[in-house]
């Protein structure tokens, strides 16, 4: 699911926002609200991405939430073969707003 930023904004307090790595320096966000996470997208409709994740805390820094998240999902164990799993590979690490912008 996919939700514009205009609309992310109106919400008082969101339950959690997800700043997501994808590649070496790429990042997504997210934001779960009500239990169901929704990706954030532009005026556009494109995901919200940037190389740069103090530009993505710049842009959503309005935003209020009771939990901020740097998520990085691994694909070490397939890459060496491992065994399927069933939870995924996952590493969330709390990330405050230090206002670098």
């Amino acid at each position: 699911m996919s939700m514009p930023i205009t609309k992310l904004k109106k919400y008082f307090v969101i339950d959690k926002l997800i700043y997501q790595s994808i590649d070496l320096s790429l990042y997504m966000v997210s934001a779960i609200i009500d239990g169901e996470e929704h990706y954030i997208t532009d005026s556009k409709g494109a995901f919200l991405k940037s190389h740069n994740l103090i530009e993505l805390q710049k842009l959503l820094h309005a935003v209020s939430a009771t939990e901020t998240v740097l998520r990085h999902s691994s694909p070490y164990d397939e890459m060496i073969g491992g065994p399927d799993k069933t939870d995924p590979n996952t590493l969330e690490v709390p990330l405050g707003d230090n206002r670098l912008y």
